[in-house]
């Protein structure tokens, strides 16, 4: 197809509107694709247009020229130079913009005065040939869903347009693209957008794409939560409320329900800097924020202001500000831990494409079985230990179409079966287990070198998957523990060694499976504990 992309922008906002966001990552999406394509953008706040005026020069007078001298025969030109248009602009009471409609009127020109024949509606045909012409509405709008909303506005671009020969993407909560403080989602939506844009150009856009396109951006309850916050006034009195207020308020609205445990969270935010107090009450069946009588706070945190903004605006994250001592946490750290179960962009209610799938998580115990298993088979017996240790390894490469494999999975399996065939061959197990031991320990020391540590592939599963990979203080935590277990084992090697030239032998790996069950528990304690203290400062 030819590459000529028209935006039309029907917002009074030009370049700042909600809607232009949407067209933009649309546009990506075509150019990712066709790398030739001119683009060019008309943004109807700035054209000198005026209101039709039912004349009908344009069919009798002068055919397909306007009386009117303005900037709409250069649009005009514009819509049969291109090849795609795009149709920009918020929903405004229900239809379009007043300028974007009055565009529209005066598109007068580029039909005949004839009735088309067989037309239920009456309608003219058009003046050029404007068959191979593809379009696409894009729009917000201010209300939670775009059902039933955007009526007129279809009626009038099937009558426009012709009701089967244009696409539109409808997204609601639209004033939500201006709130820095849920780019998260807002992008991860227009990820969505650039996507359709990439299909869009190829033929069409697919069924999986158009469903996460008519996905709320958040539940309905919470969008009007944080929509009511976000005005700025007191709803019964109409009062002027405290910029910290309203961001406190917000950040209370994306409180998940889902996530409630069965006991009321009081959540506190001091903010330092401006010296004000909140508290969020994370109840069963909503939120509140108290400015007065104060609870027991379960988690308080002490940031300034200006920190904890930025953090909400992603201009910092906010375990980077935790590890520089930018603000400080008490009480309980769980809340931290799992901040996103709690304050997530998304909720069970809305489906989240970065939820950790079942078959994209990995599994600790798949890459301990094989070790575990020739440890205590081949103690017992060198050659039977040895062959179930090879059967070991491939009933575990069975196990990875339910569960994602990590290069340390791939180089236990490897690492056991050639113990296993030295073994076979006659390698003295007393030399080789004692190796095995040490191969392993040395695994998990030398990961440590990379940016992300063995243990981290693993814990992720409890963080929201690999995203968490970004998070300094998950890395350095997950570091520290990995060199523990690498140097636990790297000890129990030498002291296998130890082990295998006395009467207990035979006992060696079940013995050896005491201690790491200690640092197991130390594990899961350390965890937390570590965090916590980094946070208190």
């Amino acid at each position: 197809m030819n590459g000529n992309i028209l935006l039309i922008n029907g917002s009074p906002k030009g370049k700042r509107s909600n809607t232009y966001k949407l067209a933009t990552a649309f546009i990506e999406g075509l150019q990712e694709e066709q790398k030739e394509l001119i683009v060019e953008e008309i943004f109807v706040d700035k054209l000198e247009l005026n209101p039709c005026l039912g004349c009908f020069s344009c069919w009798n007078k002068t055919p397909g020229e306007c009386v009117i001298k303005d900037d709409m025969q250069e649009v005009i030109e514009k819509l049969r130079w291109a090849d795609i248009t795009i149709w920009s602009f918020p929903l405004y009471y229900f239809s379009v913009p007043g300028k974007l409609k009055t565009l529209i009127d005066r598109q007068l020109p580029m039909v005949l005065p004839f009735m088309e024949k067989d037309a239920k509606s009456g309608s003219h045909p058009a003046r050029y040939d404007m068959s191979n012409k593809r379009s696409i509405l894009i729009s917000t709008c201010g209300f939670y869903t775009t059902e039933g909303n955007y009526d007129a506005v279809i009626s009038m671009f099937d009558h426009l347009l012709g009701k089967d020969n244009y696409e539109k993407i409808f997204c609601s909560q639209g004033e939500l693209f201006r709130v820095p403080e849920l780019s998260n989602r807002t992008n991860e939506y227009l990820g969505y957008v650039k996507t359709a844009g990439q299909e869009y150009i190829s033929g069409k856009i697919t069924e999986t794409t158009r469903v996460k396109l008519n996905t709320l951006l958040f539940p309905k309850d919470r969008f009007e939560a944080m929509a009511d916050a976000s005005w700025g006034v007191e709803k019964e009195t109409g009062e002027k409320l405290d910029e910290s207020f309203i961001f406190t308020k917000q950040m209370a609205a994306l409180y998940n329900k889902k996530s409630y445990g069965g006991k009321d969270i009081v959540l506190e935010m001091n903010y330092t800097d401006i010296d004000k107090s909140y508290q969020i009450i994370l109840k069963e069946d909503a939120s509140e924020v108290l400015t007065e009588n104060f609870k027991p706070f379960t988690t308080k945190i002490e940031t300034p202001f200006t920190v904890w903004s930025d953090i909400a605006c992603g201009k910092i994250s906010g375990e980077e500000a935790m590890m520089k001592q930018m603000y400080k946490v008490k009480g309980d750290f769980d809340l931290m831990i799992h901040w996103n179960h709690y304050f997530g962009d998304t909720s069970n209610e809305v489906e989240n494409d970065n939820e950790v799938k079942e078959n994209s998580k990995t599994n600790m115990m798949i890459l301990l079985l094989p070790w575990v298993v020739f440890w205590v088979a081949t103690s017992i017996n060198g050659y039977v230990g040895s062959l179930i240790s090879i059967v070991s390894c491939a009933v575990t490469s069975l196990l990875f179409h339910k569960n994602k494999k990590t290069i340390y999975d791939t180089i236990s399996n490897t690492a056991i079966i050639i113990f296993s065939v030295m073994s076979l061959l006659g390698c003295d197990i007393n030399i080789l287990l004692p190796l095995s031991y040490l191969g392993f320990g040395l695994m998990w020391a030398v990961s440590c070198l990379n940016r992300i540590p063995l243990t981290a592939y693993y814990s992720a599963n409890d963080y929201n998957g690999e995203t968490v990979f970004n998070n300094p203080l998950f890395i350095k935590t997950n570091r520290i523990l990995t060199f523990m277990w690498g140097i636990l084992y790297v000890l129990t090697s030498i002291m296998t060694f130890i082990v295998m030239k006395t009467s207990f032998s035979a006992y060696v790996g079940i013995i050896n499976n005491i201690l790491p069950g200690f640092m197991g528990i130390f594990t899961v304690w350390f965890q937390k504990w570590y965090p916590a203290k980094i946070a208190r400062g």
